[in-house]
């Protein structure tokens, strides 16, 4: 992992994000609204999420002559945190198509707020870039609890993509992971007495897939 661990948060204000995400704060946007605009503004944060990637020059025949022109490295390996992250996932792949990818599996207990796992499974991730995504950030226990699962087979960096974050979220994964930098669309208020991010848009699992 990079020895720079100053805790990082990017809230990316671009006018797009911004409209869209009011959209999908609306309560009377239907399911299939509010997963194509996740779809859409996905495309957006991913990106602010890629902007640094490394690159080298490879020589290449244009119609018109021969150049320099640069191509990544190496692409990503992105993880959804299941359920809700496969809604972010989607955005991204689109965005990095060839991109392998991963999952974990957690659920919140809804006593404790404790995240448990029922799932994980990973491509190849040692030296490689990771990007770990999950719309919410709310208590940050998820997140956390899937980073260090991430971090277990030993990337050479890690991001943490997000759609809403609260200010608690953000305390705990810098606390726990300071070296893990965050993309959101938002950074919310608070979150109220059982977990969920206020404002914020309600759950986001149940509004991607209909569900409540």
């Amino acid at each position: 992992m990079p020895a720079d661990s100053t805790p990082t948060l990017h809230v990316i204000e671009h006018p797009l994000v911004t409209h869209k995400l009011t959209e999908m704060r609306r309560i009377e946007t239907s399911s299939e609204r509010f997963r194509q605009l996740l779809t859409e503004i996905s495309f957006l944060l991913t990106y602010e999420v890629t902007r640094d990637l490394p690159t080298r020059e490879v020589r290449i025949t244009t119609p018109m002559t021969e150049m320099d022109a640069p191509v990544l490295v190496e692409e990503p390996v992105v993880i959804s945190i299941l359920r809700a992250g496969n809604g972010l996932l989607d955005g991204v792949l689109r965005v990095i198509p060839s991109a392998r990818v991963g999952h974990v599996g957690l659920y919140r207990d809804h006593e404790t707020l404790e995240a448990i796992e029922y799932y994980c499974k990973f491509p190849p991730i040692q030296d490689r870039t990771v990007i770990v995504v999950d719309p919410m950030l709310a208590t940050g226990n998820s997140a956390s609890a899937a980073l260090d699962r991430v971090k277990a087979d030993g990337p050479a960096d890690v991001r943490f993509l997000c759609l809403l974050a609260a200010p608690e979220g953000v305390a705990q994964l810098h606390s726990v992971h300071p070296d893990v930098p965050i993309w959101t669309a938002a950074l919310d208020d608070h979150l109220n007495e059982v977990g969920y991010i206020v404002p914020g848009l309600g759950d986001a699992g149940d509004r991607i897939f209909g569900t409540t």
